[in-house]
């Protein structure tokens, strides 16, 4: 005897004894590259409590920014840093009031070769053969990165070893692939599962770089304002700090 399932679920409905969330929306979510792994988790974790559902697309921040100018079709931005999301609200592309920082990241040298990169980030110094960084015209840990390498006084005699990626996912896979013997990432990116990846890296001083501040905002005229309030507030929520921490990020 097969049992109908539809029909059943259709009469717990109607007797109330199962609900449907009320006015359930999605959320479109532009989020920085390097945020990638938490987000999708917290994004499970959001619709499993609201009903809302998240639509998450991943990329460079300057590279949103330009698409967010030209009418692309986002709710909420969730930055790489605090200066694009202030400047969206500058412009009337998004509500001041709702930008908040909802991550503090650390930037680290990452080689997928085990001993290539030292503790305290000196084979910098020494003979190697390609080093891969975002592209600080659009991402902000191309910035951190540049800034690391001219604190050390280190930028000018590089360049012929640097190669760029256009987002910061681009930029790990440079190193993942071989096609470049180390990246300056994101530290998130080096974390899966609660546990470093293989290889080796350096986690560079913050004292090098401006603090990597991201910053949340939520758009101009949202399909749903509730739901991308509602997943923005989320984001405040012990679950989703509880997610942000484990993936190495700092909170203001």
């Amino acid at each position: 005897m097969k049992t109908r399932f539809p029909s059943l679920f259709a009469g717990l409905l109607a007797l109330g004894l199962v609900s449907l969330p009320a006015d359930a929306g999605e959320v479109r979510a532009a989020v920085a590259a390097n945020f990638t792994a938490p987000v999708k988790l917290i994004a499970e974790q959001f619709q499993a409590d609201t009903g809302h559902t998240v639509k998450l697309s991943f990329g460079a921040t300057g590279k949103f920014y330009a698409q967010i100018k030209a009418g692309a079709p986002f709710d909420v931005l969730l930055a790489a840093d605090d200066t694009t999301p202030a400047r969206i609200a500058r412009e009337g592309l998004g509500d001041g009031s709702s930008e908040f920082t909802y991550a503090v990241g650390k930037l680290v040298l990452w080689s997928k070769k085990p001993g290539f990169v030292d503790a305290k980030g000196e084979i910098l110094k020494a003979r190697f053969d390609k080093l891969a960084i975002a592209n600080p015209k659009l991402a902000p840990y191309g910035v951190a990165a540049q800034q690391t390498m001219e604190k050390l006084g280190l930028w000018a005699g590089l360049q012929n070893n640097i190669v760029m990626g256009e987002s910061i996912s681009q930029t790990m896979q440079f190193a993942d692939t071989g096609n470049a013997d180390m990246a300056f990432i994101a530290l998130s990116q080096t974390i899966k599962g609660g546990k470093t990846i293989e290889g080796s890296q350096w986690i560079v001083p913050a004292s090098l770089y401006t603090p990597i501040r991201q910053d949340a905002i939520v758009l101009a005229a949202p399909q749903d304002k509730a739901a991308a309030e509602a997943f923005l507030k989320y984001l405040k929520s012990a679950k989703a700090i509880a997610v942000i921490k484990s993936f190495g990020y700092d909170l203001p």
